[in-house]
């Protein structure tokens, strides 16, 4: 059965309007069993860093405070620290009633990566997925670009990271939070035409029709309830 795979609008927010806007699109999206995916920019300089990871770790792999402020924020998502600096961002939401999100999370993992690979390879990017984890790395805390796991996104001559990302599974379905490095690509790569392929490749993957769709009308209070949760020193540091 084809299902409506929503594309919503491009938006710019700071780590926690971020953060705050991905779990609402899992948690509070008005339209039952429509998937959905937003590419997103970043309002100044960010990073993120998965659920379970703690700061003790994660202080240490950011930038010294003489380089500029920047924002930080704890992902509702697994996964390492994620320079948000110089990075495409998007995330994709599958519904519960989708197969798609009945998938274990190593297949969900390659099938999404697949569609970017693809679509970075019709654009003349040379990128395979990565067969194999490093095993004695495997299961240690990371900063996303400086290694990668199985199923990432990797340049195929140097074996460099080029995406990455982070999954949550819940009651609602299931929340993908992705990071293309753009240094580890041409420069020249058009990444309008690399967005329609990469969704079109989604589309086709998950059984869906992609439709342009409009932002959805979420409670004010709550999401802002959610931005100054996620802005807060104990959902970063405490937890």
């Amino acid at each position: 059965m084809t299902i409506p795979l929503d594309i919503l609008p491009m938006r710019t927010g700071g780590a926690a309007e971020n953060m705050a806007a991905d779990f609402l699109l899992l948690k509070r999206y008005p339209e039952r069993g429509h998937a959905r995916f937003r590419h997103y920019g970043w309002r100044q300089p960010a990073f993120t860093f998965g659920y379970s990871q703690k700061m003790e770790y994660v202080r240490p792999q950011l930038p010294p405070e003489e380089e500029g402020p920047f924002d930080l924020c704890r992902r509702p998502t697994g996964g390492g620290v994620v320079d948000h600096r110089d990075d495409w961002t998007y995330a994709l939401v599958i519904p519960r009633e989708h197969a798609f999100s009945e998938l274990p999370a190593p297949e969900s993992y390659r099938v999404v990566h697949a569609c970017i690979a693809e679509a970075l390879g019709a654009l003349g990017e040379h990128v395979v997925l990565k067969k194999e984890p490093d095993a004695e790395a495997e299961g240690v805390p990371t900063v996303c670009f400086e290694r990668a796991e199985r199923h990432d996104v990797v340049r195929g001559d140097t074996g460099a990271k080029v995406a990455g990302a982070a999954q949550k599974r819940a009651k609602e379905g299931m929340l993908f939070q992705g990071s293309i490095a753009r240094a580890a690509v041409s420069a020249k790569l058009d990444w309008d035409a690399f967005e329609a392929g990469f969704v079109g490749r989604l589309a086709k993957a998950m059984s869906a029709e992609a439709v342009e769709t409009p932002w959805p009308d979420f409670a004010e209070h709550e999401m802002e309830g959610l931005v100054e949760q996620y802005s807060t020193e104990e959902w970063n540091a405490f937890r």
